[in-house]
């Protein structure tokens, strides 16, 4: 254990906390594809504001790559590349395969392998482990081995970190099993939960969202059916709330990389073995629904106040897929800017958190620097951005056409009487 030398493999959410906990120990090398994410993180910085500079600088036995060959000391590979879906909302192993092909050309007898990316049960010894084989030559379980150790990284989240989160760990043989646990234990202060395989710990990983996403559905159905028996849901929810066991869930959109993608990978293989899975698909049918829903709510009540919708012009608060975060990651909020497009809207998006050319790259959307005043038929608060609450609803309606507009806060980040509409 006091030997091992670690290699990160994708230095984004998951992948920089986990290199610089462990370079706080021991050396690490972090190896990243981009060529500008290792500079920044050689300058200090980190963009994702998950790792603060002087946090980056304690990290001092760990140093920054884009160069794969640079790996080859390591001998434990961490692989925390993404796992998106495609567009037919497939899993998409590229990245992670990728990666895999890089640890495989420095791979050497004895070392190990562990995955913290989200993938399907079964996808790390069926899809991943063949490619270290194939390209290093090695035999698995006799000349190298492999463990899964999901992430649990919540971007933005100050409270839950990576040290305080109890780390789900497994192996590919019982000896490996421990040394993986053993590792993890030294940076985890929450400790471990030693999965019986690395198919029961990729399981876990993946239903671990799946539930959230269920859940989340079952209360935006609620609020579209509160809606039409005329209902406020938040109250229905806070008198439901009152009983010890009742779940505290919320309506609303679901993106970013985890809650919105996992599911999908679930599906994929409950679907390769024949099963087809009716309420996890039903569940993100519901909630893939909601921007465009949101959307039509807007538009009905402009044209229940007498608002022109053809031609008007609709602000829209917040771009990223959760508050207070820069993480553009699967973001719903598009889904919104898009379906008002389509009735004619000229939409403007401010978003304080967002990198405006990642929101020119990934969605083609161009934030504005500063709103116009006066000049919005209709404002979405679709992100509770701290920005947004300091605001007010008073400075907020003054970007409102004056002679009238509808205010929709989907994120309830006024009082209950300062909007128009609530989700």
């Amino acid at each position: 254990m006091g030997d091992a030398v670690v290699a990160v493999v994708g230095l984004g959410y998951v992948g920089l906390p986990l290199a610089v906990e462990f370079g706080r120990l021991r050396e690490v090398i972090g190896h990243d594809i981009d060529s500008a994410r290792v500079k920044e993180l050689r300058d200090g910085h980190d963009h994702t504001l998950e790792v603060p500079p002087n946090e980056l600088a304690e990290a001092s036995r760990l140093r920054f790559t884009d160069d794969p060959a640079d790996m080859a000391p390591a001998n434990v590979y961490i692989v925390t590349t993404p796992t998106p879906i495609d567009e037919h909302n497939q899993p998409d192993l590229t990245p992670v395969l990728s990666a895999t092909e890089a640890i495989a050309h420095t791979l050497r007898a004895g070392d190990v392998v562990i995955y913290e990316s989200t993938v399907y049960p079964g996808a790390t010894e069926e899809r991943c482990v063949p490619v270290l084989e194939a390209v290093s030559g090695l035999t698995f379980n006799r000349d190298f081995f492999v463990g899964y150790s999901p992430e649990r990284i919540n971007p933005g989240d100050r409270e839950h970190r990576l040290p305080t989160i109890v780390k789900v760990t497994s192996g590919s043989t019982p000896q490996v099993a421990d040394f993986v646990d053993d590792l993890y234990r030294t940076i985890i202060t929450a400790g471990t939960h030693r999965a019986p395989s690395i198919r029961v710990a990729e399981a876990a990983k993946v239903i671990e969202n799946t539930q959230r996403d269920v859940n989340i559905a079952l209360i935006n159905e609620l609020a579209v059916l509160f809606d039409r028996l005329g209902i406020d849901t938040e109250d229905v929810l806070l008198a439901a709330g009152s009983k010890w066991n009742f779940l505290g869930f919320r309506p609303g959109l679901v993106g970013g990389h985890c809650i919105g993608v996992d599911p999908y990978y679930l599906t994929h293989k409950a679907q390769a073995v024949g099963y087809h899975p009716e309420i996890i698909l039903a569940g993100r049918r519901i909630n893939d629904s909601m921007g465009g829903y949101v959307a039509s709510q807007l538009v009905k009540r402009m044209t229940k106040d007498g608002i022109p919708v053809q031609g008007s012009r609709v602000l829209v608060l917040g771009l990223t897929f959760k508050e207070n975060t820069p993480d553009l990651r699967n973001s719903r909020v598009v889904d919104i800017i898009r379906e008002l497009e389509d009735y004619d809207i000229a939409v403007d998006v401010l978003d304080p958190w967002a990198d405006p050319q990642e929101a020119k790259d990934h969605y083609e959307v161009d934030l504005v620097p500063t709103p116009e005043p006066g000049a919005y038929a209709g404002i979405v608060i679709a992100v509770a951005h701290r920005q947004f609450a300091d605001m007010g609803a008073a400075r907020i309606r003054e970007l409102g056409t004056p002679e009238a507009h509808v205010l929709y806060d989907l994120k309830y980040v006024l009082d209950r009487d300062d909007s128009d509409l609530r989700l």
